[in-house]
């Protein structure tokens, strides 16, 4: 499979190579990330998601959007402001704070990064869960913060998978919290090889033959909507293109590709999505109109309706950023020059998140577990 021509067209002049200065720049980007993302898991998520949980998963989450909104929001300063990767919108206008389940292809490993980008933009980026392999839960520093932000681990065996995942969504029909469920129906993201397979398997089963995306998983995708259906707004089906090339983690840490991210986004109401026995064929007409959309991409460059969302204010980045930096560097200043319970405090921390992170239990309401009892 070739890159398409359209795309390779300014390929040379829109790559920035690796320099020492974005090297070090990089360095730099990720280090404050990393300690950022300490001090805000040990000093705000675990108060807010744990000890506050214990007497209202309400409020608990709301305090805990509060926070980790504002350090995610540092990932599209960093893409959009630092390193210069534009990001274009295409398709509906979605309204503010909706409770949606997300579905969108996975052309590489850091497509969910880029949603954020438009979460950012749409209140919702404290509230956004992904469903995403469970060797991911085991990342330093980042494992304990998907584990506060919720996030639903699969080991890819539905008979395993399948009750966790639907306790998991039975927690999240409270129609009070905003909610950004993200699913990729791939299950892995794409490759040239993978695509090979997919395109025999699919010839050998009668099923479409595309080019630009592989097979979508069903099991997933019904299991969200059995358990949320009736407290969603809609379903949003996103469909991510790049531009030169598709970045690693470390090409968007360096600032090397891309240079363009077009993200295109239907917004689909809970009553046009069929019942359960035909959700799969509705899932597979989706993705072949995602292969449909991304063949014209490489094709013409662009998706349709272009432009459907503002750019972020460098204000609003420069202020969070700020904030953020703030607090953070109060909390590393009494974590190693204050009282001995604050290194008391981060080790106890530290030891539950890790236990809660491995074995993936959240505390249970004291009211609620008492109602139980009686």
């Amino acid at each position: 499979m070739e890159v398409p021509s359209a795309l390779c067209l300014n390929q040379r002049m829109k790559h920035h190579p690796l320099t020492l200065l974005r090297a070090f720049r990089g360095i730099m980007c990720l280090l404050v990330l990393l300690l950022t993302a300490f001090m805000m898991i040990l000093y705000c998520g675990f108060p807010s998601a744990i000890i506050l949980r214990l007497f209202s998963i309400h409020y608990s989450r709301k305090v805990t959007s509060l926070f980790f909104g504002s350090w995610l929001a540092l990932w599209p300063f960093v893409f959009e402001k630092i390193n210069k990767t534009k990001v274009i919108f295409y398709g509906d206008i979605v309204p503010a704070r909706e409770r949606v389940l997300l579905i969108s292809n996975h052309r590489t490993e850091v497509d969910w990064m880029y949603l954020w980008d438009l979460a950012l933009r749409k209140g919702c980026l404290g509230y956004i869960r992904y469903i995403l392999k469970s060797s991911l839960m085991k990342l330093p520093v980042f494992g304990w913060g998907f584990y506060i932000l919720e996030f639903i681990p699969v080991e890819r065996k539905w008979e395993v998978d399948g009750p966790k995942m639907c306790h998991m969504l039975s927690t999240f029909k409270d129609p009070r919290d905003p909610l950004w469920l993200v699913l990729f129906p791939e299950g892995t993201d794409f490759s040239e090889q993978k695509c090979i397979r997919n395109q025999k398997y699919a010839a050998e089963n009668g099923l479409p033959i595309m080019k630009n995306v592989l097979l979508p998983k069903s099991k997933g995708f019904s299991a969200c909507l059995e358990e949320l259906r009736g407290s969603l707004d809609a379903v949003y089906d996103v469909t991510i293109g790049y531009k030169n090339r598709c970045p690693s983690f470390l090409d968007n840490v360096f600032g090397v590709d891309p240079s363009e991210v077009h993200i295109h986004i239907r917004r689909i109401n809970l009553v046009d999505i069929p019942t359960p026995e035909k959700e799969a064929t509705w899932l597979m007409d989706a993705f072949c109109l995602k292969d449909e959309l991304l063949s014209n991409f490489y094709s013409k460059g662009n998706f349709p309706q272009q432009g459907t969302e503002a750019p972020l204010s460098t204000v609003k980045c420069l202020v969070n950023f700020i904030a953020v930096l703030i607090l953070t560097s109060t909390c590393t200043f009494f974590t190693f020059f204050s009282s001995i319970w604050f290194k008391i405090y981060v080790s106890l921390a530290c030891a539950y998140l890790t236990s809660g992170t491995y074995f993936n239990i959240r505390p249970t309401p004291l009211l609620g577990f008492l109602k139980a009892q009686l």
